[in-house]
This record gives C-alpha cells, structure tokens and sequence, in this order.
C-alpha cells in the first residue's frame, strides 16, 4: 500500500533522523489498533536521496512481520528505485534489534547488493523514538560479516518470482481496462500483449 506523502514530506534524506521524522508520522497516522501490529515499510529513494515513495509492503502481527525479499526488491525495481531504507515498528517499544532482524537484513543486503538497488539504512522504530543499523554501527558488521550465501541458483529464482509478479499486474490492469469498456486493440497496445492474450482476458 503506497504511503501518501504531502510535499514537504518528500525532502532529502540527510540522516537517520530525518527519516524517522517522516515515519514517526506515518506511524502516528495509523489507528490505535493497527499500530500494535508490526509494520514493515519500504522508503524508496532518488540518487540525490529525497524520498520517492513509501511503501507498507507487509502488516503482521503483535511481535512479527512477514517480509519476503521478492515483494521488496520486486516493487523496487518496477517503480525504479535507486536506493532503499527498510522501516518497521516494534509496537512494544523495545528498539533493538532481534536476531531475525539482523538476518533479514543480512539477506536484504546481499540481494540489493547484486541488483545494484542497495538497502542503505534500516530503521527499528515506536512512537516516541528509534534505532538506527546505520548510527550503531551495526549495518557496517553485517555486510562485514555477512552469513549470506547469495547463490545463482538464489538469484534466477527471485528474478523469476519478480517478471511473475509484473506479468500478473500487467494482466489484471489490462483485465480491469476490458471491464471498464477499453477496447482489445486498446489495452494491446498500452500493455504490450497480443491481441488472443488479451481475448483470453474476456473469457
């Protein structure tokens, strides 16, 4: 769910306290029932590093959050982010980090790392404050240390997932366009399929 932002949220990205200025307010906008859940967002940058967009790419629980790197990387590289800090909350107010959130990083790393979108910060935050992998120091040892076998094999299979995940857009954009009367020719053309692929769609 993209975040909307006013345009004096859309600044420059200096310091790990300028991005929690902003998220400190997405995270205060929330109702109070949802902000007791974990919410994972992805602050997707410019080369200069002002904010494009934010994006709420998973909402879980009391004390988790699933976050699979295909839904990070994919959206990423289909809205041509050049660099990404990942944001999430941790509703009881303790801000350091857990073992699983010294893993997903690891792995976010080494995957933004090939695909050349690097993750340049992640931030555990509350209501009240934050922590930052960049200012502790800690971002710096896990890309020292990295346990991370970034494989081919692990590679191909997240870039298949991804042109999946743009195919199945593509064609519900190119369905929702038929049912709003668009004609064949139409939505062939502005999405890039044959004219049976789009036929198919009516069915």
């Amino acid at each position: 769910m993209n975040i909307k932002l006013t345009p004096a949220q859309k600044i420059k990205v200096l310091n790990s306290a300028d991005v929690y200025a902003i998220m400190q307010q997405v995270l205060l906008r929330e109702k109070k029932i949802d902000r007791d859940k974990e919410h994972f967002w992805l602050v997707c940058l410019a080369q200069n590093n002002s904010i494009l967009f934010i994006e709420l790419i998973s909402l879980g629980s009391v004390n988790a959050t699933v976050v699979e790197p295909m839904d990070v990387f994919s959206f990423a590289l289909q809205k041509r982010a050049v660099k990404l800090i990942m944001v999430h909350n941790h509703p009881s107010g303790e801000l350091q980090p857990s073992a699983s959130d010294t893993e997903l990083t690891d792995k976010m790393l080494a995957i933004g790392k090939f695909l050349k979108v690097p993750v340049i910060e992640h931030l555990i935050i509350s209501e009240q404050n934050y922590y930052s992998f960049v200012d502790s120091g800690l971002l710096k040892r896990i890309e020292k240390n990295t346990t991370y076998d970034l494989s081919f094999t692990e590679i191909d299979r997240l870039l298949d997932e991804m042109k999946e995940v743009k195919k199945k857009n593509t064609l519900e954009l190119a369905k929702k366009a038929l049912q709003e009367g668009s004609t064949v020719e139409f939505v062939s053309k502005i999405f890039g399929l044959t004219k049976k692929q789009v036929e198919r769609l009516r069915q």
